[in-house]
């Protein structure tokens, strides 16, 4: 019998393949030290309290005190997530992750006074402030978005019981993270040599991609039998959250959820809403899509398990790690040789923790702070997608280092709506170097379209039916409409069949999918995704095909942080989001390249 294929242990993988946490604390005792010094801060910050309006010296000392706390608090944050998701097994960073989910939620509850005693002050009386103390213009961004919020910022003592109650209302995200990354046991399953493996997130991947239909069939299968078992659990989970989002939405007199969430970001509703009909109104272009995708792969019937397999008879071209990052730095040399220069730091530097081990978190993601640099989670497959995956989220990390070095402290972090806009630019890039390159030939352009279209489709179609599902459960919430496993599969089953069209059996088993999805939790974050992708369109083609000026323009955009209003540093760097037409100019790259696959099959 075959051995079964398991998983690494973390101390088995090779330390050049794991990120450097020593750059952040050389030891865990550092940590601590840090830990015990935001403790001492946090239970007499709260002698600020009652001193803002008192002087323009008073209202800096507090402001500045404040800052750095949560500087401080930031990087022992990062260092605890960070060494918690290499191996979420470890109890030790279990708790080390935990402590500073408390310890942030007192420094939280102790600083909670400031926003409502700062709208206390008159409007006039900051004014004259700015002109007492200097020093304080630094700040007045940051105030101003604080007074933007007047109506909706509460007493001191609710806003100190809710930033008590931050660790409880995210029972449902954690409890989700925790089945999801550590408890859930998946069985193990054949690839199409015979080879038996333990399925995981990132095998489950790899497995759709086989040119056996059987195999993706039993991945599929085998993957979301385990989520079914935990249907009921998993709506739980969820339905916590959502009615999280929507207490404190009502609490602070919200129109709804989505405007709570979104005005955060300083973003207008309309956003949300235009995109979802945008692409409702271009999902003629997707079931043509699918439709293509059942021709070439000549299928009677095409099901969910055939979206990712491809199209051009074999699996996707196959990239090395080593392989990847050398692509990465031809493709990303368009922006110059100083952006170059910072990702050979990235790539040299151990910020990567690369293997996919037992116990580790799944997916990828960049995190850091402003005093650490960048780091990227991956589980790593030699594949085209993980060659993606190293170029996006070294858009993200790029996109943190500049803004990290070009902002101080209070405006050194990007908004959550741009967050998604570096990372696609460089999958943008990344697509047009390789589809451009005189070497590649006509067969490896197949595999480039085809990941193209397909990740078009996974980014800007499939993250906006998301949108749609997120802004439906809020919805049914809202109504007092309970949000049962049964509920969320019905609709989940209907949105997946609007989307996908008849091209494609929308298998009972999708219908589960809502359980397994993170960003769910996440408060209206991947419509994002879409809007990210859509702007990146028009970037892309601008740094490509424009001036240096365009450059320059982009190399602004991700040296802006959150300096000004998002739509504002967008609109510097060229991209209007206030307006649809980055939307359809998506749209019609996508309508091109998918032309483009058609006519490279018609000619064969």
């Amino acid at each position: 019998m075959a051995d079964v294929k398991e998983l690494p242990l973390r101390k088995d993988v090779d330390p050049e393949l794991t990120w450097d946490l020593t750059t952040v604390y050389q030891d865990d005792s550092q940590f601590e030290q840090d830990f015990n010094e935001l403790e001492r801060e946090a239970s007499d910050v709260e002698s600020l309290k009652g001193t803002l309006g008192e002087s323009a010296g008073s209202l800096l000392t507090a402001t500045e005190r404040i800052y750095a706390d949560f500087r401080k608090l930031e990087k022992a944050y990062v260092y605890s997530q960070l060494k918690n998701d290499q191996d979420t097994s470890d109890d030790k960073y279990q708790g080390m992750n935990a402590r500073m989910g408390n310890l942030a939620a007192k420094l939280s509850s102790a600083t909670s006074f400031f926003e409502p005693e700062l709208l206390s002050v008159e409007e006039n009386k900051i004014n004259q402030f700015y002109d007492d103390e200097p020093k304080l213009k630094l700040y007045k961004r940051a105030f101003d978005q604080i007074l933007s919020k007047r109506d909706h910022i509460l007493s001191n003592e609710v806003e100190s019981v809710l930033s008590l109650s931050s660790d409880i209302f995210s029972s449902g995200e954690k409890t989700f993270g925790l089945l999801n990354n550590t408890d859930l046991k998946f069985p193990v399953v054949e690839d199409e040599n015979g080879e038996k493996m333990e399925l995981s997130e990132g095998v489950y991947s790899v497995l759709l991609e086989s040119k056996d239909q059987s195999v993706r069939k039993q991945a599929f299968q085998k993957l979301y039998e385990v989520y079914g078992q935990f249907q009921h659990t998993l709506a739980s989970t969820l339905t916590t959250n959502v009615k999280t989002h929507n207490f404190n939405a009502n609490l602070r007199h919200y129109d709804d959820a989505l405007s709570a969430a979104l005005s955060n970001n300083e973003i207008p509703s309309e956003v949300y809403t235009n995109l979802i009909k945008g692409v409702n109104d271009h999902l003629d272009l997707l079931h043509r899509y699918v439709n293509l995708r059942k021709k070439i792969l000549g299928l009677d019937e095409m099901h969910m398990y055939d979206l990712y397999t491809s199209l051009v008879g074999d699996q996707s071209p196959r990239y090395t790690f080593e392989e990847s990052k050398n692509i990465s730095l031809d493709a990303l040399k368009v922006l110059g040789d100083d952006y170059v220069s910072h990702v050979k730091e990235e790539f040299n530097g151990r910020w990567i923790d690369v293997v996919e081990s037992k116990y580790k978190r799944s997916g990828g993601y960049s995190s850091g702070t402003y005093d650490t640099n960048p780091f990227i989670l991956l589980n790593w497959k030699d594949n085209l997608d993980n060659l993606y995956t190293l170029i996006h989220e070294t858009g993200h990390s790029m996109h943190s280092y500049y803004s990290h070095h070009n902002q101080p402290y209070v405006y050194g972090d990007y908004s959550i709506f741009v967050a998604e806009i570096a990372s696609t630019t460089n999958e943008n890039i990344l697509t047009s170097y390789l589809l451009d390159d005189p070497n590649t030939d006509p067969e490896l352009k197949k595999h480039i379209l085809n990941y193209y279209l397909d990740g078009f489709k996974g980014t800007v179609f499939r993250q906006t039916q998301f949108a749609e599902f997120e802004q439906f459960i809020h919805e049914e919430d809202a109504k007092g409409v309970p949000l049962t496993a049964n509920h969320l599969n019905e609709f989940y089953r209907q949105l997946n069949e609007k989307y996908y069209g008849d091209g494609v059996i929308s298998d009972p088993e999708i219908a589960l999918e809502w359980s397994r999805i993170p960003h769910f939790y996440y408060n209206y974050y991947v419509y994002q995704y879409s809007t990210g992708f859509a702007a990146a369109s028009t970037l892309s083609d601008k740094i490509l095909n424009g001036t240096q000026q365009d450059v320059d323009n982009y190399l602004g955009f991700l040296k802006a942080g959150s300096s000004d209003v998002p739509v504002e540093v967008m609109k510097r760097a060229g991209v209007d989001m206030t307006k649809p037409d980055y939307l359809n100019k998506a749209f019609a790259v996508f309508e091109k390249r998918l032309t483009q696959f058609e006519q490279l099959f018609e000619n064969n």
